[in-house]
Formats: C-alpha cells, structure tokens, sequence
C-alpha cells in the first residue's frame, strides 16, 4: 500500500539550514553550485539519500561543505527514524551500502592519486634517461681529468632543461644580465639594493605560467 503524503520524509528544514551556512539562496543555486540535476536535490529532500550516486552526493556535499559521510549521517538518520515497519531494515541496508560506496570511494580517489604520481615520475624518469646514465661517467671523468673542458658536460644537462620546459617552467633573466632591480623578481644575494639599482644577475629564478618560483640573485653593480 503506497504511503501517504504525510508519512513522506521531509528533508527540505535541514537542507535549507545547511544551504544557509553555506550562503546558497535556493534550489537552483545549489543545483548550479553543485553541478547537480534539480531532481537529485529534491531526491534528497524526500528522504531518498539511497537512490543517488556517490558522484552526485559528492558534489552536493561540497557545496554544502560537508564531509560525504557526514551528508550521509545527516540524511540517513533522519530517514531512518521516520520510516516505519519492515521498511527500515530496508533503510538500514540502504545506508550501509552507500557507506560501504563511500570508503570505497575514498579508497578509489587514494588510488588514483597514486597512480597520477607514479606516471608523472615514470614521464619524467623516461626523459631524464639520457642524463640519468650519462651524467654519473661524466662526472666520474671530471674528477679524474681535472682539464676535462666543460663544454662537453652541458649538453648531458639538456635533458633536465627540456623536462622543466615541459612542465611550463621559464627562466628569469640570464647569468651575467645587467638589470636595473626589481624586487618583484629580484633577490639580492648579499646586502641591500634600492628598486632601479642597477645589479648583475648571479643566479637565474623561474617562473610555471604566471607563478614565481624563485627570484633571480642579483649583486650590486659598483660605480
């Protein structure tokens, strides 16, 4: 026999609440906020927390500032005590699955950050080869001939340059520049420089994209 309208869950006082905390005005705030559907949220209201995907729970979680299981928590210990007869053990195994989703999930975003790191490193590992096996012979024969010409050393450290421009990393300034100082990009290496000093670059900095690395060192020029 289906269940009045009266004996239907009624989350909306609690949602609405923590949408208050989070400063979202409406449903369909919460639902572009969220990049959720409307009927996922009004699934939630309803008391039917079991019939949503992780992802979709995920999300609204997010934009509620809420911990996934504390969304479930909330959500689920009000249906339960609301639900009457054999429908509750239902509930109850309803809500142990999704926790059950929900470690699993966790579990899974572990994972994947794993697996993200390991191929960063195995990318970069297979286009440092080339430096990785030659550069330890290199600077073997260095030690051993102290007139070994540097010249031919560099180009064992090209790999390491093309890697970090890879990855968006760009040189500021070059050794040897004279530059007036900028103390947005410029580091003194010793003492103290005024802003438009002119300096010399004794150690180049790095910029990725539009964020700083490091600073260039610069020393004061003498007059």
């Amino acid at each position: 026999m289906a269940s009045s309208s009266s004996d239907r869950v009624d989350h909306s006082p609690v949602l609405q609440s923590l949408m208050a905390e989070a400063n979202i005005a409406s449903y369909r705030a919460l639902s572009q906020t969220s990049g959720v559907p409307r009927s996922a949220i009004d699934s939630l209201r309803q008391g039917q927390v079991g019939r949503l995907r992780v992802d979709v729970l995920q999300r609204l979680s997010q934009a509620l500032g809420l911990s996934l299981e504390d969304l479930v928590n909330r959500f689920s210990s009000l249906n339960v005590s609301q639900l009457r007869g054999g429908s509750e053990n239902e509930a109850m195994d309803q809500i142990q699955i999704l926790r059950q989703e929900c470690d699993r999930l966790q579990t899974q975003l572990v994972t994947q950050a794993d697996t993200v790191r390991q191929q960063v490193q195995q990318e970069a590992i297979a286009q440092l080869e080339p430096w990785l096996v030659q550069w330890p012979t290199a600077a073997h024969a260095a030690q051993q001939k102290a007139d070994l010409p540097a010249q031919k050393l560099l180009p064992l450290v090209r790999p390491v340059e093309t890697l970090v421009q890879s990855w968006g990393v760009t040189p500021i300034e070059t050794v040897g520049a004279e530059v007036s100082y900028d103390p947005q990009i410029h580091q003194p290496k010793a003492g103290v420089l005024s802003p438009g000093q002119p300096a010399r670059v004794s150690h180049v900095g790095y910029r990725q994209g539009d964020r700083l690395l490091y600073r260039a060192k610069v020393t004061p020029i003498q007059a």
